[in-house]
């Protein structure tokens, strides 16, 4: 029976991302689809970077404040009996190191483009990861009540620059000033979209018919005469919609529409519904792991301490594999090969947290962490399982941290270390003197982490430019060498949170130069590929 309920609960559920680049309108997008999913009552209103009212989903002060995201924020509500996960990313180039783990916990995403910009660098970049992965992809071409690029040349442009092939799902009625509303290519209906920024919008007119009177009322002859041109060139043009090409991550369903003013936002989410893939099979490195298995597996993709700062409680966000996780009940944590038990798992809407009792594959749940876990840490119950696929990257900027406030050394110690462990940057710490130097993919980062550090753990720092430009961790079987680059290298060295030795280069040359005289030692670009035991080929730590 429970094998049952299961295959039941599994196929009723759809857990996404929605990615893109700063400001094509992802967050707002977000809060649309909650605001039809009955999740939230009115959205709130993203007004540059002097945000005053902000929006459900971005709950750290700094994202209040300067308007943007720079955490990932997970969200789930009940829409016509399917259970919606949504993980709302970080658009920021800075913080993608956060958006690429958080794809690694979803079955789909949706891709916000900004129809005045067209693709921009982040959208390529997120892209790549998609295809990396094989990820389904929907496309929302959003801002359609702005003048900007024609739908046609758009399209191109995607194609061109996404290397995906689209298939227009609905097409838009005008643009611009003109924007209508849109026509869903696969019901062949219209749907006529009143704007309202806050609430959601009735439908004026939903109509089959091309030829109602109604319909040529509002939104005039011309542009319908338009429309039914612009369908015949879509459909001799494009491709038509395959489930298979789309699932296999081939093909992506294109969207027009508003996320301000909630056009075409309904038929985004009623079709991203019917169509999405459920939660699927996922690769772990000893085995395939199939949703429906009746032990519960799961892995860690991110951690977040301070999500409530009055409690300075720390939460690691588990998506679930397979099975069914249960309240109160003992797993295997694999890395340490202890048993743990978790009285307050929590759900999110946000940073609005609810206790279940129970969860199913696919949703994301989050647990209280006293410091057990780390990103890509697996549970299972009583299976030894790594799941693949949980990246970090090596940094490019390297800062050393200089303590502002000796009185506070044990809080700025206890901040740095919580959050390297949440993933927002590494630590390594350089002898003599027990250095403390943080490496990133962002500038912005650093601003964010002296952010939290004053606020959260009370603890004042500044951050001192490194000649660095990239860290690369080392790995040999020649111990001897080891040693004397090790010696020779002594001030460009410096040891991650396990140990391991890393080499700080200063120019590409430099680490070219090293890769020359040093044969036997391999640097690694992803901290991924540490000096530890080995598994079927994958390296882990120690």
């Amino acid at each position: 029976m429970l094998f049952m309920d299961i295959k039941s609960e599994i196929r009723r559920r759809r857990t996404f991302a929605i990615i893109s680049h700063p400001d094509a309108g992802k967050t707002t997008l977000t809060e649309k689809l909650l605001l039809f999913g009955g999740a939230i009552q009115t959205a709130g209103a993203v007004r540059s970077n002097k945000i005053r009212k902000t929006t459900t989903s971005d709950f750290m002060e700094i994202e209040k404040q300067r308007g943007i995201s720079v955490s990932t924020s997970v969200m789930a509500f009940d829409y016509n009996d399917v259970r919606v996960n949504i993980l709302d990313t970080p658009g920021h180039k800075d913080f993608a190191e956060d958006t690429y783990r958080t794809l690694s916990a979803v079955d789909s995403v949706i891709l916000v483009v900004d129809c005045v910009k067209g693709v921009e660098e982040q959208t390529r970049k997120l892209m790549e990861v998609c295809r990396m992965r094989n990820t389904p992809v929907m496309i929302f071409v959003n801002k359609m009540d702005r003048e900007g690029i024609y739908p046609y040349d758009l399209l191109d442009e995607l194609e061109q620059e996404l290397k995906i092939t689209v298939c227009p799902y609905t097409w838009p009625i005008g643009n611009g000033k003109q924007f209508k509303g849109v026509y869903n290519l696969h019901k062949k209906e219209v749907q006529i979209f009143a704007p309202d920024k806050t609430s959601i919008s009735e439908s004026l007119i939903s109509t089959k018919d091309l030829k109602d009177l109604k319909l040529r009322e509002y939104v005039g002859t011309e542009s319908i005469n338009k429309l039914w041109e612009e369908i015949d060139f879509v459909n001799d043009m494009f491709e038509s919609f395959n489930m298979s090409l789309y699932h296999e991550g081939y093909l992506a369903p294109l969207f027009f529409g508003s996320a301000l003013n909630n056009f075409g936002v309904l038929e985004l989410l009623e079709t991203f519904l019917e169509i999405a893939p459920c939660p699927g099979p996922i690769q772990a490195s000893e085995r395939t792991v199939e949703p429906d298995e009746e032990q519960l597996t799961g892995f860690i993709f991110k951690i977040h301490a301070n999500l409530d700062p009055k409690h300075h409680d720390r939460i690691a966000f588990m998506r679930i594999s397979s099975g069914r996780f249960e309240r109160n009940k003992f797993y295997f944590h694999t890395r340490s090969e202890k048993k743990m038990r978790f009285s307050s798992p929590t759900s999110f809407m946000a940073n609005n947290k609810s206790i279940v009792e129970e969860a199913y594959p696919g949703d994301v749940v989050g647990l209280y962490d006293s410091g057990n876990f780390k990103i890509g840490d697996t549970l299972t119950e009583g299976e030894l399982l790594h799941f693949k696929g949980v990246p970090s990257f090596s940094p490019e900027i390297l800062r050393e941290v200089n303590n502002l406030d000796p009185m506070k050394t044990k809080q700025l110690d206890k901040g740095v270390r919580q959050m390297t462990d949440e993933g927002v940057a590494q630590l390594f710490v350089q002898q003599p003197g027990n250095r403390k130097i943080i490496g990133t993919v962002g500038e912005l980062q650093y601003e964010v982490i002296k952010f939290r550090l004053e606020h959260e753990y009370g603890a004042r720092c500044s951050f001192s430019h490194l000649p660095f430009i990239k860290a690369c961790w080392i790995t040999t079987e020649n111990k001897k060498e080891l040693e004397e680059f090790l010696k020779r290298k002594s001030g460009a060295i410096a040891y991650d949170k396990e140990h391991n030795p890393v080499f700080f280069a200063e120019s590409e040359w430099m680490l070219k130069l090293a890769r020359e005289n040093f044969p036997s030692l391999t640097f690694h670009n992803t901290s991924d590929f540490k000096t530890g035991k080995i598994k079927k080929g994958i390296i882990y730590s120690k």
